[in-house]
Parts: structure tokens; sequence; C-alpha cells
């Protein structure tokens, strides 16, 4: 694969990336909506609890997943096809021995594990068949799962987003058609299941259509193999499982600190920084098998360029988002929550974690993708547990002191303040051939610089009435679209390059199939 080539993928894969997550936001509010109101609550909360087990079923995965999507890009460039032939059967069959697991599990203590979800005893019954029903489903779902990863690991995101978005409204209408024709909710769970290995399974066809010479046999199964694949899986499990306890830990601080209550307080304002690390992550997200395809054609110039150039492109999308959404924070907690006035707390607690978001973005988020792909995964590793580590004690240690929610959210900012910038900025910039305030002025004060207008602008509804967001959802929707008007003339005229204005005129011809005329002058 030639260096156009990928810059083409990079190009494609990040915009069906940004077309599939606004696809998922719609229909998962359509969906959302449509259930709970036709669901019963006992229905709606037994339906919740199976799809977020589905969604902890990555802690099963012990970064096998990973580690094929990083094999695959490497071996393909060496077209060692036996060997990625000993990788992928290795690991998929291991995955169907974790299938088999997971379903006998569920035979054997089904009447256990629905006795400890404290079903009423009408639900009892029926509730048990669709735990069985399901986790078959996702014993069968795990071993296919290793197919978008091979998709992945061959840089054809933009084919497992256009897959899978087809899944998601496959999906909707199912459980449309579901609740039109009073279908038993046992349907519903089959359909939701069909969307999950369907688009698995097809992926298989196409990742194995591409790679001919690469067999998955049972005889390519090899023990030798694990160990050696391994190796670079639990670094990447560590690291997975460290980012989870760092998104998911807070709650759990809150709950056994103050009190249960204490996390809806605290669950309005992180789902705002929640969806903006969603958005801001789209673009790091297609840089991982790059990274890797490079790393083993040992093209260091590269990836030099992509980690500072990624960088800069990732600030430069998460800038104006983050500045946008810290000003009409207000808006955005009323819009969530229903409230017209969200407490102190809830606001300053999107405050602090949209910030801790934005920071993680600027000074992580390329970097990560880019060292656990280039042979930097235990340091990594390391780094990414102390960060975890480091977070807890913080978050305990500040809120029993002070018995406040938003010390839980400063925990996590510290944190990410101390890991990030002296740690992981500097190391960046190390291996950018840079120095830390070299790497800030290519890639992050230019974009504050060309951000300036955006601030301006949002000042000004401080002090202009008719600009005030406040007074009506129409108010707040046009500002934030004049707002996003504003973010995108400043960088475009004072970020980019006439040059770089010219490959995204290019880019986006090739795209809609029609030529842009350049009239920027040059700056």
């Amino acid at each position: 694969m030639t260096n156009e080539e990928v810059h083409k993928n990079l190009w494609r894969n990040s915009i069906s990336n940004y077309v599939t997550m606004a696809l998922k936001v719609v229909f998962g509010f359509l969906m959302f909506r449509m259930l709970i109101q036709n669901l019963k609550q006992e229905e709606f909360g037994f339906w919740s609890l199976l799809w977020s087990v589905f969604g902890y079923g990555i802690l099963l995965d012990f970064g096998f997943g990973f580690t094929a999507e990083k094999r695959v890009a490497e071996l393909s460039v060496r077209q060692e096809w036996e060997k990625l032939s000993r990788v992928l059967s290795t690991i998929f069959f291991t995955y169907v021995i974790l299938g088999v697991v997971i379903v006998l599990g569920v035979l054997c203590f089904s009447e256990p594990l629905v006795r400890a979800f404290h079903i009423t005893g009408e639900n009892r019954d029926q509730f048990r068949i669709m735990l069985i029903i399901f986790f078959i489903g996702m014993g069968i779902t795990f071993p296919l799962g290793i197919f978008p990863e091979i998709l992945i690991g061959q840089q054809r995101i933009a084919l497992v987003n256009l897959i899978f978005a087809c899944s998601i409204v496959a999906n909707y209408l199912g459980l449309l058609a579901a609740f039109h024709f009073h279908l038993a909710m046992t349907a519903m769970i089959l359909v939701g299941l069909a969307c999950s290995i369907g688009p698995a399974a097809a992926c298989g066809i196409f990742a194995l259509h591409k790679l001919p010479n690469v067999k998955i046999r049972p005889r390519y199964f090899s023990v030798g193999m694990i160990r050696e694949t391994t190796q670079f899986s639990l670094f990447a499990y560590v690291i997975t499982v460290s980012n989870m306890l760092l998104a998911k830990s807070d709650q759990l601080v809150l709950g056994t600190a103050l009190t249960v209550s204490a996390i809806a307080v605290y669950q309005a304002g992180a789902k705002i920084a929640e969806m903006f690390g969603i958005f801001a992550q789209q673009l790091p997200a297609v840089f991982s098998p790059v990274a890797a395809h490079m790393h083993a054609k040992g093209d260091k110039d590269f990836l030099r360029s992509l980690l500072i150039n990624g960088t800069r492109v990732a600030v430069m999308v998460a800038t104006p988002a983050y500045l946008i959404s810290a000003f009409y924070m207000e808006a955005l907690l009323g819009v969530l929550t229903g409230s017209k006035t969200p407490s102190v707390e809830t606001f300053w607690i999107g405050q602090v974690l949209l910030l801790w978001c934005y920071m993680s973005v600027v000074t992580q988020s390329v970097t990560r993708r880019i060292f656990v792909m280039c042979g930097h995964e235990r340091r990594l590793m390391w780094v990414t547990v102390a960060e975890a580590a480091l977070n807890l004690v913080l978050s305990i240690g500040l809120v029993l002191y002070y018995r406040n929610v938003v010390c839980v959210a400063l925990g996590s900012l510290i944190s990410g303040f101390i890991i990030g910038w002296c740690v992981l900025w500097p190391w960046g910039a190390r291996e950018a051939q840079l120095t830390g305030w070299q790497l800030a002025k290519t890639v992050l004060i230019p974009i504050w610089v060309a951000c300036l207008p955006l601030v301006g602008f949002l000042f000004m509804g401080r002090y202009f009435p008719w600009m005030d967001f406040r007074t009506s959802i129409w108010h707040f929707a046009t500002d934030a679209a004049l707002a996003g008007i504003v973010a995108v003339v400043g960088l475009w005229k004072c970020a980019l390059s006439q040059a770089e204005r010219d490959i995204v005129l290019m880019r986006l011809g090739k795209i809609f199939g029609r030529s842009f005329v350049i009239r920027t002058p040059a700056l």
C-alpha cells in the first residue's frame, strides 16, 4: 500500500467514523424513546441489563482483538500469509472456546442468575429463556468479533462503518416491526442478536476475500502462537481495562464514599463530557492500523508526520467543540435533563470533566494510538495504569476529605494533567524530534489563535439579549450553529495553509464528484 493510498484511507475512514457516529446518536435516541415508552419498567430494566453485559464482553477479549488488528497490518506488509493464518486461527478458535464457556455457563447458572436479578415471579420463566437465548447469541458473536478487527487492520474502517450502519438501521426497523405486530420481547432479543451476528459475519466475508492466501482452520491453531500473541495482548488488555477504570470508576467511588443519589448529580455532567469525548476521538481512532502498517514498513518519517499532523488535526477538531460545549454547558444540561436550572454541582462537574476530556485529546489521544502499535506497548501500559491508580487515589481522597461530588471530577482532571502534560506530551515531542514547546507551537497555539474569533462571538452572547441562548432552545440551536460557522471560518483562514486548503477542497471534490474552485489568497 502506497503512502497516497494510506492518505486516501485516512480521509475516507475519518469521514465515515463521524457519519456512523451521527447515525448511532440519532437511532440510539429513537430506539431509547421507543423502548422506554413501550416496555414495562421491569422489561426495560432487564433489556438494559442484558445489553450492558454485552458491552462489558470486551473484558473477555483479553486484548486479542487489538492483536489481530496489529498483526494483520504488520504481516500483510511482509506478506507472511502462513504466519498470519496461524495468528488469526489461534485467536479465532480461542474465542470459540470462550464462546462455548459462555454458553455452558449460562445453561448451568441461568436459574441463579435470574434469582440474583430479583425478577418477579410472573416474568421469571420468560426472562430465564431470554437470558439463555441472549448468552447463546453472545457466544456466537464472540468469535466472529475478530473479523471487524481484521478489516480495521486492513485500513478498511469505512467498510466496517458501512456494514454496522446498515445493522443500526435494520435493528431499529426490526424493533419497530416487533412493536407494531405486538411480538414478544424474545423476538426483540433475537432481532438485536441478529443485528450483531450478521454484521460480524459480513465483515468476515469481506475481510477474507482480500486475504485469499490466509486460511482460518483448526489445524493452524497453535499453543505456541498463544504464548507469542499473549505478550502483546496482555499489554493491550491492561491498557483497555485501565481506560475502562478511568471512565467508570467515578460512579463506584461516589456510590461507596457518599450516596447512590450522588451518582445522579454526577451523571448528567459526565454525560456531556462523554459525548464530547466520543466526538473528539473519532479521528484518532483511524490512526492505529496506519501506525502498525508504517511501523512494519519501517517508515519513521511517515510516523513522525502522523504524530505531528494527527495531533494537530485532532486539536483542530476538538478545540472549537470544547469551547462551544463549555460556553453552552447550561443549555446542553437543560436539553439533556429537561431542567431549565441544572444544579451548580452538575454544572461544574460538566465543566471539569469536559476540560479533562479536551486535555486528554490534546496530550494523549493520538500518541496512545501510535505508541501501542509501534513497540511502546509495555511502557504505555505502565503509564495508563499509573494514571488510573492516581485518578482513583485522588478521587477517593478528595471526596472523603471535602464530601463534595465535584471532587471526583477534580481527581480525574489532576491525574490527567500530570500524566498528559508531564509524561505523554514530552514523550510524543521526543518521538517527533521536537521539544515540548516546539510541539505546542506547531499543533496547539495556532489552533487557539484561529479560535479567537469564536471566543469573541461566544462572549458577545453575554452582552446582547437577542443572542441569549438561555431564553429558548431555538436561540440555543441558532447560536450554536452560528458559533460553528465562525469556528470553521476562523480555522480555514488562520489554521490551514494555502496548500492544506487546496488538499481539503480536492478531497471534498472527489467525495462529492465535483471540483471546487480555490479563490482563497495565500496568507
